[in-house]
Formats: structure tokens, C-alpha cells, sequence
């Protein structure tokens, strides 16, 4: 099932994207503390990673997004790793997400690309200082994007966009890559976190005849209202979001602060307000998503 077919089955109904993989994964005993996230479970324990996506499903989950966010050539040879091996935990995290995807006998795979902040594991992501231009941006997305494209995901998850340096890299290294693709940035309010507005984000992404939905994600619950209004008045194209539970990222404790604030009785008014892709990010596991299918069904 390709883009095709999500998109028709968008225009009848809203789709459930799964929850946070790292909290369902911490929740079983595994480690995300490591720079790596969960890219380390996907190195050592992909068995891990197919239950978490088989759960997701069973919850009701429509998309699947891989474990892909934290891979990068860089990012494994920071942590005294091969790029070969990341290229083939590139590979791996898609071929796991399919497979549960098969098994449920539903649904699609979304490709998970993070920002180049998320490979440095100091919180960047949720800046965007990372200091980059938008070629050198461009770049470093460049062979990842690639391989996610070639191993068989049915589109491609950019997502907590940062910055719209990065937003604009990554509609320019879609162009030519063979995929469609979602592209759902981090807000703070109306703008992203480096200050731009959103519209302006929304807009160049929804540009790209590569870009299927734009959107947010990994933002707080209450945010998520104002900022599908705001690209639904730029595009006509699907809205994506996702939030987070409503905590707040700690990256040098590396803990997450605050209340679960994730109130899905929000939901509904997602939708009402145009979201055709909604789920959850950090900190939201499978009895959200269960209960999102639920408000949306």
C-alpha cells in the first residue's frame, strides 16, 4: 500500500499515527538514556522494536513511524560506532516496521527522519542552534534520506523540525528521492523554535509536490488547535499532528519534567479543526493511541 492509497483513505476519514517508541520501549526495561535513543534498542534489541510496533497496530494504529529518528553515520560515530552500521540499522528499522505492518495486515510505514539537532543528543531539536546552512543541512540528510527511501517504507516521517533552514533542506533533498513524505516541525506557539512563523514553514513544506501533509509534533497537547488552524490556512493539503504528553525534555538530565497533560478529549478537536493524521509523540504509549482510535472512530 503506497501513498496513493493513504492519500484516497485520508479524504474519508482521519488516520491514527502510533505513539512515542522510546516511552514504550523505557517502559519495558530498555535504556534511551544513551545518545543513541532508541537507535541502541534497535541495535541490540530489534525484537524489541517489532513488539512495540505490533502493540502499536493492535492499539489501533494506522502508520507506523520507524525507529530511524536518532540513525545517522554521524551520530553512530559519535558513539564510537560504524556508519556501515548505521546504514544498516536504516534499513532494519524499516524492515521491522513492515513486518509488524504485514502481520496486522493493515496500514502503512512511515520512515522516521529527525533533525540534525536530534543526532547530537543535547536537545538541539528543540532549538535549532545547530549552527547549520541550509546546504550543509541538505548534505548530512542527503544518503539517509536515500536509504529510508530505498528500503521499502511507504513514505517518509520528517518530523520535529526545528528550524525552517531545515525545513527548506529537507523539501529540496526530496525532490528526485522517489518518496512522498509528511513534514511536521516542533512549534513554540505560532512559530517554530527558532522564531519563524509556522505559516511559513507550512507553506514551503506543502509547496513540494513530494510533500503529502504538513503538521506538528512533539509539542505540548494545547498547542496542537492553533497550529493545524494555522496550516490549514495556508494549504488544502492533509494536516498531520502528534504531541507529546505535555511534559518538558530535560536534554542534560536527559528525564522528562513536568505532568502528563495528554487529554484526548482534545482530540476531537484536532480533527474538527482539520487533522487528517493524529497520534502521539514522546511519553504517549499504547493506551493513547488505543484511545485516539477510539475519539476518532
Amino acid at each position: 500500500m503506497g501513498d496513493a492509497a493513504l492519500l484516497s483513505l485520508l479524504t474519508s476519514r482521519p488516520l491514527v499515527v502510533d505513539g512515542g517508541l522510546g516511552t514504550l520501549l523505557t517502559d519495558r526495561g530498555a535504556d534511551v538514556t544513551a545518545p543513541l535513543w532508541s537507535a541502541q534498542t534497535l541495535l541490540e534489541q530489534p525484537d524489541a522494536i517489532l513488539a512495540a510496533h505490533r502493540d502499536y497496530f493492535e492499539a489501533g494504529a494506522d502508520v507506523a513511524v520507524t525507529a530511524s529518528y536518532q540513525v545517522s553515520e554521524s551520530g553512530f560515530a559519535a558513539a564510537g560506532r560504524d556508519a556501515r552500521e548505521a546504514r544498516r540499522m536504516l534499513a532494519r528499522s524499516v524492515e521491522l516496521a513492515a513486518r509488524a505492518r504485514d502481520e496486522a495486515g493493515h496500514g502503512w510505514v512511515a520512515a522516521s527522519i529527525g533533525p540534525y539537532g536530534a543526532s547530537l543528543a543535547d536537545g538541539s531539536e528543540y532549538r535549532g542552534d545547530d549552527g547549520l546552512d541550509v546546504a550543509e543541512l541538505r548534505a548530512w540528510h542527503h544518503d539517509r534520506l536515500r536509504l529510508l527511501a530505498d528500503a521499502g517504507a511507504d513514505l517518509i516521517a520528517v518530523e520535529t523540525i526545528p528550524s525552517l533552514r531545515e525545513v527548506e533542506a529537507l523539501v529540496l533533498e526530496l525532490e528526485g528521492a522517489g518518496i512522498r513524505a509528511w513534514v511536521s516541525v516542533t512549534p513554540d506557539g505560532e512559530r517554530l523554535r527558532t522564531g519563524e512563523p509556522l505559516a511559513d514553514a507550512f507553506g514551503l513544506a506543502a509547496a513540494s509536490a513530494d510533500v503529502i501533509a504538513v503538521g506538528v509534533n512533539c509539542c505540548p497537547p494545547d498547542q496542537v488547535r492553533g497550529a493545524v488552524e494555522i496550516a490549514r490556512s495556508v494549504t488544502d493539503k492533509p494536516v498531520v499532528a502528534y504531541p507529546n504528553s505535555g511534559e518538558a525534555w530535560d536534554a542534560v538530565a536527559r528525564t522528562w519534567h513536568g505532568t502528563a497533560g495528554f487529554d484526548v478529549g482534545l482530540v476531537r478537536s484536532w480533527r474538527d479543526a482539520g487533522a487528517n493524521l493524529i497520534g502521539g509523540c514522546c511519553r504517549t504509549g499504547p493506551a493513547d493511541i488505543a484511545a485516539i482510535a477510539a475519539a476518532l472512530a
